[in-house]
């Protein structure tokens, strides 16, 4: 298992701190009405009633930065080539259904799956 080239992982990294963004949205700065927006929130009542599930979602994006943080770190292993793949599939994965259930934040989706997407396959490139 070899380490990747710097393109991918460059990608990866975008991907992982993009997630790290997310989660401070979700979680850190939930209360905020410019928030809210970019989840296309338009109340006060309606975030509060979304702020748990917010939350916990957020902590579902930070922990799948971590996988690719720490899969980057382990570079080189099958361990570490796991994470990431997993961790990078999991956030393409996302932006799909969140492209298909919630259309108007396509943009969200696009700039979510993006990087991952970009990632993986040129892991998958590079590993044939």
């Amino acid at each position: 298992m070899t380490t990747f080239p710097l393109p991918i992982a460059l990608f990866a990294l975008i991907a992982a701190l993009l997630h790290v963004y997310i989660f401070v949205l979700e979680t850190i700065r939930w209360r905020h009405p410019s928030v809210w927006r970019k989840f296309d929130v338009r109340s006060q009542e309606h975030a509060n009633i979304l702020r748990p599930m917010a939350f916990n979602q957020g902590f579902y994006n930070l922990f799948l930065a971590a996988g690719v943080i720490i899969g980057l770190a382990l570079s080189g292993t099958l361990v570490g080539y796991g994470m990431i793949v997993m961790a990078l599939g999991s956030m393409v994965l996302a932006a799909v259904v969140l492209f298909v259930t919630i259309r108007a934040l396509w943009i969200g989706a696009l700039i979510q799956g993006v990087p991952p997407l970009v990632a993986l396959v040129g892991m998958v490139i590079v590993s044939f």
